[in-house]
């Protein structure tokens, strides 16, 4: 198949997509707006549907030296105190799972197509005119093409979404909450651990990383006085970081201290992305910008797995492009919908509201390591999000 194809985004689904199409002969521009590739982000699962998409690809023994060395997850109180112990990271569901840091993927999968695909680093899609049976893109710093198809791989923010298909505004679903991650030194001491915290409103997780040199840290709160996440003012974020967590005790003093120097830091709302067509003409959206769940149930960088299988699974059994977004699309759907409809039952649950939901969850949690077929109610607890990661029939690739 001779297809000129762009793709906005250099993450997970963009590479992932990239692998694909060079299997059917296609050309492959890659537009990455970032300077270079991001090595930043918290840990990802892999489970489900996309756990068969990894052997597929052939990377199920390519990754495996990149897998978190987790041994264990245990919650933490104000005090310090810990309790609720359980095997690996809290993501991981099954023993198959993938638990992997985002950039440890998105590198790998960059490194498997950087010699078929044309990676180009600080540009964007500023312009795109569908012209026939082509898409006429202007980038950012001006650059003009024409493709035979157009992806939009570029995150929760699409650019490409809001050109063709429709402004955030539209599709983005608040969840009620903002979220940051960051790393720094591991302050902590902590040896292939993680952590998890929450008091009213805020949730928090902290993971060794990098052969314990540094931690990993995600949070979620509401923002103080009810104002919205700064999205764009990084210096804003951190300090709405550091006063919705200023009381939480434990050792937030010295993760927030250090979280002042961190390069890495990202905030931003929590939030899905709901849009009832993924395709316009010959401009397709792959990924969280089409169909993010949120970060709460982990299943954002699975379905961008199955997301690319699935676009290029379709581009190979058709010659129509507009046909094979079309069946990709009905493919899809029911696939992202049950994942965001079980992130939106988590979503309800995730934070506590008050003291008391503070107080009883974590005697459940000290309860029950000791309680029989412990394990076994920690899985029934994720049944929702194990069922939906599998449901989907991935189609075979001709």
């Amino acid at each position: 198949m001779n297809l000129d194809v762009l793709i906005s985004g250099a993450g997970i689904a963009g590479p992932a997509l990239a692998f694909w199409l060079e299997k059917l002969g296609a050309s492959v521009t890659v537009l990455e707006r970032a300077p270079r590739l991001r090595a930043s982000g918290y840990a990802v699962d892999v489970r489900g549907a996309a756990l068969d998409v990894l052997e597929r690809m052939g990377l199920r023994d390519a990754v495996r030296p990149y897998e978190t060395d987790t041994r264990f997850t245990a919650v933490v109180d104000s005090r310090g105190r810990r309790f609720g112990r359980t095997a690996r990271g809290f993501g991981v569901i099954d023993q198959g799972d993938v638990e992997i840091h985002r950039g440890d993927l998105s590198r790998l999968l960059h490194d498997v197509t950087r010699r078929h695909a044309d990676y180009r680093f600080g540009d964007s899609i500023a312009a795109i005119e569908h012209a026939g049976d082509r898409v006429s893109v202007t980038t950012a710093r001006g650059a003009r093409g024409a493709y035979d198809l157009v992806v939009g791989a570029d995150g929760v923010h699409s650019p490409t979404r809001a050109l063709v298909l429709a402004p955030e505004e539209r599709c983005a679903r608040p969840l009620g909450s903002a979220m940051a991650i960051f790393t720094i030194p591991n302050v902590l001491g902590l040896d292939r651990e993680q952590l998890l915290f929450s008091a009213t409103g805020r949730v928090a997780s902290v993971k060794s990383a990098s052969d314990n040199r540094e931690l990993k840290v995600c949070v979620f709160f509401h923002p103080p006085s009810g104002e919205p996440i700064a999205v764009d003012d990084v210096a804003e974020q951190k300090r709405q970081v550091a006063e919705a967590f200023a009381d939480a005790g434990w050792e937030f003093p010295r993760l927030l201290e250090a979280m002042k120097a961190s390069e890495d830091f990202y905030g931003d709302v929590t939030c899905q992305i709901r849009i009832d067509r993924h395709h316009e003409g010959r401009v397709v959206l792959v990924g969280d910008a089409g169909y993010c769940p949120s970060p709460l149930t982990g299943q954002g960088t699975s379905l961008a797995l199955v997301g690319a299988y699935v676009l290029a699974s379709a581009l190979a059994s058709s010659a129509d492009v507009p046909a094979a977004l079309a069946t990709y699309d009905d493919t899809m759907k029911a696939f992202a919908r049950e994942n965001q409809d079980v992130a939106l039952r988590v979503a309800r649950g995730f934070a506590p509201s008050t003291p008391f939901q503070v107080w009883s969850r974590n005697v459940a949690m000290r309860v029950l390591p000791y309680m029989p077929g412990s394990e076994l109610m920690m899985k029934l607890a994720m049944g929702g999000v194990r069922k939906a990661s599998r449901a989907i029939a991935l189609p075979a690739f001709a």
